[in-house]
């Protein structure tokens, strides 16, 4: 599927081949389209009927919203995108739950699938824990003869962040009109951000050309062999690049000795506006947020207009009503 100035109708779009979101790694470009061009579609919509309830196959379908790590922009974007499609959501707060008394991940599955949920969204600090969770619902739903829920990626470790790479799409595809042969710099801790890993497969499938810097410690060359350029240097980085993706940094990345300091850190990889005017004038600047302000971003450019930041945040609501009508709306959801 390619890229269309007019937008098809939600009924026109081919249906991803699988019942659940695990990452972006698995997806064909076709699908990542039809994510997209559903996402252009709700979006218009909740813009032009800002006020109209959003037709939708979905009414009277639940959620439930398992966070096993803290979430501002993720659980409230997937919760407002699931309530605008008629949906029913529980957020369970895993400090307050059964988790916080020893319950396995596999337990609590098991026990929101004998509530009856149709999705999962799950945001776990080891990578692979949504992947477990979707076949221990499939292997349940075999054994009862029951139906499947879809699950959803919020994020798992060090692995994807698959939704946060449709939404950041989304918000290059509405500056740029176009995805492919775009050049986009994420810049910062590529080794522990599955907002990175994301990002690139998405970019990469899509016919863009994705570069990472940053301290050498945290930019494996492994991802040389996927098709990325790495680079040593921030100028050689962002040097005529479209977007320049600052990624948040941890600061308890310092202490494991990774890089000398936050302000050599800020130095030599950190942004502000003057800085992106000397190196790269032609481009916008996008971050996954929350945003360490003085370190990876100075506020004179997190609140210029070269910033992209909250297009990103609205973005994650029709991106997510879009995941969740794609998955939803015809699944089946029964063992075969």
């Amino acid at each position: 599927m390619t890229e269309a100035k007019t937008l098809p109708s939600l009924a026109e779009l081919p249906k991803p081949r699988f019942r659940h979101l695990l990452g972006i790694e698995p997806l064909e470009a076709w699908e990542i389209w039809s994510f997209l061009q559903a996402a252009a579609f709700f979006k218009s919509h909740l813009q032009s009927n800002p006020q109209s309830p959003v037709p939708s196959p979905l009414i009277g379908k639940s959620l439930v919203t398992l966070f096993y790590e803290p979430s501002t922009r993720t659980r409230t974007s997937f919760e407002m995108a699931a309530r605008k499609l008629g949906m029913s959501v529980t957020h369970i707060a895993v400090t307050a739950a059964s988790v916080a008394k020893g319950e396995s991940l596999k337990d609590t599955a098991l026990t929101l699938h004998a509530l009856g949920y149709d999705a999962f969204v799950i945001r776990h600090a080891h990578s692979g824990a949504p992947h477990f969770v979707a076949r221990v619902l499939e292997e349940r739903a075999c054994q009862t003869n029951g139906k499947v829920p879809s699950v959803l990626n919020a994020g798992d470790g060090m692995h994807e962040h698959p939704t946060q790479a449709l939404l950041d799409l989304l918000t290059m595809w509405e500056v740029f009109g176009r995805i492919e042969g775009l050049k986009v710099a994420f810049v910062g801790d590529i080794l522990h951000s599955r907002v990175a890993r994301s990002g690139m497969w998405a970019l990469l499938k899509l016919g863009a050309e994705v570069r990472f810097v940053g301290p050498p410690t945290m930019v494996p060359e492994q991802f040389a062999a996927f098709g990325v350029r790495i680079c040593r240097n921030l100028p050689e980085a962002v040097k005529d690049a479209d977007i320049v993706y600052l990624l948040r940094l941890q600061l308890e990345r310092q202490q494991a000795g990774l890089f000398p300091s936050v302000n050599e850190y800020h130095r030599l990889f950190g942004m502000d506006l003057r800085k992106l005017q000397e190196l790269c004038p032609q481009a916008l600047v996008m971050h996954p947020g929350p945003m360490n302000r003085g370190v990876e971003i100075a506020s004179d450019l997190a609140d210029s207009e070269r910033a992209r930041i909250l297009d990103q945040v609205t973005n994650g609501i029709a991106v997510r009503m879009a995941v969740l009508w794609l998955l939803l709306s015809e699944n089946g959801g029964r063992c075969s």
